[in-house]
């Protein structure tokens, strides 16, 4: 057994059980939830655990199971399934071995397949996880297994940290699994010996004893002396009396097949006749004693065998705990990830459980109902009421949801995970009633009506605060008025005694009740009018319509029955119904409004992080250029120092030495030169930096400027404000700057459509008015984009833009191609790239123009 490891048996899962009544869960279907959880069971004694699973009734055990389905889901994510179909249930067997009995060639192979599982299941716990990508698309389950993966490796984390300080060293992470995988006994010797003597069911190794192999050894000499002997006779004067040149068996002794009539012929032992009667088996007397002696040698093989056994039951009693206590933990952890590989089938996720009858199931799908069909709901309960009344159309989904809640409840309490988001909630109810469907009985005279209200006077007599109760179509059967006041009624007195209640209706007057009572709340089954169909969702605040004229409408019902009807029902009623259809359509129009105004959100935080983004280019693009000024003037003020101190010296030098007049001449001419070379650089830096205020009185819209801190030139496109910032366009680009960031330049100032007349005395009007710097090509061909473009880069050249942002999309790819295909041969294009994140990504190029 492993450093750190206690052997330790499981408790038998689950803490208290409850036995809660039968007919709850037959009508919440949940024996189809055990079936569907023994089929993941890989063995007959886990089978049967999962068979027997019943809810807990302790918040212990409940929250116990929980924990170990999920670290048993955690595991398989990580290290893939486990097999535990080696196991049986050999309790019995085992107990006759600690009284002195033995066991058979099967039993024993039995035993070796048990440790032989204990020994792979142990090994599958100790292999490290294998590493899988995060899953594509996140579900619940998925995230809730990588959520408790990223908090494991943080605690793995701190644990190694602990390590490297000399904490805790060497002491493996645990869970709630980790006792039941070390209490795991394989013994390998008792596995090694039970193989070496036993090769299958039906038959002993040799080697399994010495005895043995002398024994069978014995009895092969034997019988080749016999196949000698009977073949030579086979062979010899006696072939003429046989029927065929061949030896045979019968009861084990060998023979040769004697005609009848030569019976006399070969003397010895008649063992049978052939049904003919025209051919006797003689054992001829010649091998009578090597026959005898085979028998005798054949029963000492079987005495030996049995000793053998007997052995091998001797030993495999010496480990009759360890066997008892592999059998139960193999048992018990088979039933623990049988409850995991359902719950990954579900894609469930791990509920969170209370003790103040609080239910806040969100995103719950029914687990018998196609995932690719079924719609989430959310279902709360218990909270701010703790009586929940759904109402809407038939088939919409009432009886659906009804289910949902009570089965999922049913699921949590037995220690399966839900298939809901992660961290719902679930209460410690101690007993759920339901009175769902019609079982009206003839042999007891019960119409429905009679059913229903024997249902609700047991559930009457037993329902307490602890309970869960559940009603689908509350006081149907009878008289509307009367089941309607009868429902809510029940409803009241329930409501009363702090019972929470679900209930499925019809009656308007049940819904008035739910509007009008505190602690008591409206739900309706969503109900899509334009197209005359459920949606299925669940809408918890809002009293639903049964929508029967819609519906028999959709059904083909003629449309004079339909407002015939509609004019016999009750003002009152009618009021109350146009109510409910205003309430639903403000409320389809706030969640409409509600979703335009999620998107405008979203859309004003991507603006606001392009802008973040944009702001922070501009900020490190001014840095750069203020630093490269910065350098210029560093190295101009260096270069004119170290040509200073040259003249210095070539002066001093000339001083001290006779020179030639020509000579420094020639010297101060090369100086002079390369001091005007300085000078010129120093003109031209000083041309790029602002070498006169601007007038911000006399700047106009249209006029060109560049932007000092950007070095971009760009066109005015608003008056400058009492601070001194205007709006100027450059390029692709608009920003906001201050008016003393700006300098004038001597180009004609861009006011407004420009005319100019041409040799046929037509007016032309100028380019640079009114090219935009982006084109939008989405919807057109590739032959279509192509000339588009060609025109347009042919006025964004005449209009001088340096940069203009071509818009193509993304889809197949191929405009995108056929577009930056033209730009690599034009002659206006100098450079182009695909746009970066804020500016369009991959459906959008930036071309910068010559």
């Amino acid at each position: 057994m492993e450093t750190g490891c206690a052997a330790v048996l499981p408790s038998g899962g689950g803490g208290t059980r409850i036995k809660m009544n039968e007919k709850a869960l037959r009508i919440l279907e949940y024996p189809k939830i055990r079936e569907m959880l023994v089929a993941c069971a890989g063995s007959f004694p886990g089978r049967q655990k999962c068979q027997a699973l019943l809810p807990s009734q302790d918040l212990q055990g409940a929250q116990r199971m929980q924990t170990e389905t999920a670290d048993a889901l955690r595991r398989i994510y990580e290290k893939g399934s486990v097999s535990f179909s080696g196991v049986k249930d050999m309790r019995a067997d085992i107990a006759r071995l600690q009284i002195g009995g033995s066991l058979s060639i099967t039993e024993l192979l039995d035993v070796a397949k048990l440790l032989e599982t204990a020994a792979r299941v142990k090994s599958w716990e100790d292999k490290p996880s294998e590493k899988k990508p995060e899953p594509a698309v996140v579900e619940e389950g998925a995230a809730h297994w990588t959520k408790n993966r990223q908090m494991a490796a943080g605690e793995a984390g701190a644990g190694a940290g602990r390590r490297e300080s000399g904490e805790e060293a060497d002491q493996p992470e645990k869970d709630s699994l980790t006792e039941l995988f070390c209490g795991l006994e394989p013994v390998p010797s008792l596995v090694r010996e039970i193989r070496r003597c036993i090769l299958s069911e039906d038959e002993i190794a040799d080697d399994a004893s010495v005895n043995l192999r002398r024994i069978r050894r014995q009895i092969s000499l034997s019988e080749e002396r016999i196949h000698s002997q009977l073949q030579q006779m086979v062979n010899g004067p006696a072939r003429a009396f046989l029927q065929d040149a061949v030896i045979t068996q019968r009861d084990g002794r060998y023979c040769l097949p004697v005609r009848s009539e030569y019976r006399s012929q070969v003397p010895g032992m008649i063992h049978d006749q052939s049904a003919s009667g025209q051919t006797i088996f003689v054992e001829p007397m010649a091998v009578v004693k090597l026959n005898n002696d085979i028998r005798t040698l054949e029963a000492e093989e079987k005495k030996e065998i049995e000793k053998i056994l007997q052995e091998l039951s001797e030993k495999a009693a010496e480990q009759s705990d360890a066997l008892i206590s592999d059998i139960q933990i193999l048992s018990e952890l088979d039933f623990i990830f049988a409850r995991a590989v359902l719950a990954k089938k579900m894609n469930a996720t791990q509920p969170d459980f209370n003790e103040q009858g609080i239910v806040d199931i969100r995103g719950a799908r029914h687990p018998l109902i196609d995932r690719r069909r079924v719609v989430p709901v959310d279902i709360r309960l218990g909270e701010d009421f703790d009586q929940l009344v759904i109402s809407g159309p038939n088939t919409g989904g009432k009886t659906v949801s009804l289910k949902t809640i009570g089965l999922l409840e049913i699921m949590g309490l037995s220690g399966l995970h839900i298939p809901a988001k992660e961290h719902s909630r679930l209460s410690m109810f101690t007993e759920i009633y339901a009175d769902i469907g019609d079982e009206q009985s003839i042999e007891q005279s019960l119409s429905t009506f009679s059913s229903h209200m024997t249902n609700i006077v047991s559930f009457w007599k037993a329902a307490d605060e602890k309970s869960l109760v559940l009603f689908d179509e509350l006081g149907a059967g009878t008289d509307p008025e009367e089941g309607a006041a009868l429902a809510i009624s029940i409803l009241a007195h329930l409501h009363s005694r702090g019972i929470r209640t679900v209930a499925t209706t019809h009656y308007s007057e049940v819904k008035i009740y739910a509007l009008s009572t505190d602690g008591v709340e409206n739900a309706c089954c969503e109900f899509d009018v334009a197209t005359l169909r459920p949606t299925y969702r669940l809408l918890i605040g809002v009293p639903g319509k049964s929508n029967a004229f819609a519906i028999s409408k959709r059904l083909g019902l003629p449309d004079e029955i339909i407002e015939d009807a509609k004019g016999r029902i009750a003002d009152e009623q009618e009021s109350f119904e146009s109510v409910i259809s205003d309430l639903e359509s403000r409320r389809v129009s706030m969640e409409k409004a509600e979703s335009a105004m999620t998107k405008d959100q979203a859309e004003i935080r991507r603006l606001r992080r392009s802008l973040e983004e944009q702001e922070k280019k501009l900020a490190e693009s001014k840095d750069k250029i203020l630093e490269k000024a910065r350098q210029q003037a560093a190295d101009l003020l260096r270069d004119t120092k170290q040509y200073a101190d040259e003249t210095i010296r070539a002066f001093n030098k000339m001083s001290g030495n006779a020179i030639s007049a020509r000579d420094m001449e020639r010297r101060r001419t090369a100086l002079r030169g390369k001091m005007d070379e300085m000078e010129a650089s120093r003109k031209k830096e000083k041309e790029k930096t602002p070498h006169k205020a601007v007038d911000a009185r006399k700047l106009q819209v249209g006029d060109s400027v560049k932007v000092l801190s950007l070095n971009l030139k760009g066109i005015v496109r608003s008056l400058p404000d009492k601070s001194g910032n205007l709006d100027v366009q450059m390029g692709i680009l608009h920003s906001v700057v201050n008016v003393k960031d700006i300098e004038l330049l001597d180009e004609v100032s861009i006011k407004g459509p420009s005319y100019e007349h041409t040799s046929t005395g037509r007016v032309r009007i100028s380019k640079s008015a009114s090219v935009s710097p982006e084109i939008n090509l989405l919807g057109m061909t590739v032959d279509e984009a192509v000339s588009v473009l060609d025109k347009y880069l042919d006025d964004a050249a005449i209009a001088h833009l340096d940069e203009v942002r071509v818009v193509h999309g993304k889809g197949t790819g191929a405009l995108r191609a056929g577009v930056q295909n033209f730009l690599r041969k034009n002659k206006h294009v100098q450079s182009y790239r695909l746009g970066e994140y804020g500016e369009g990504d991959a459906g959008v190029t930036i071309v910068k123009l010559k």
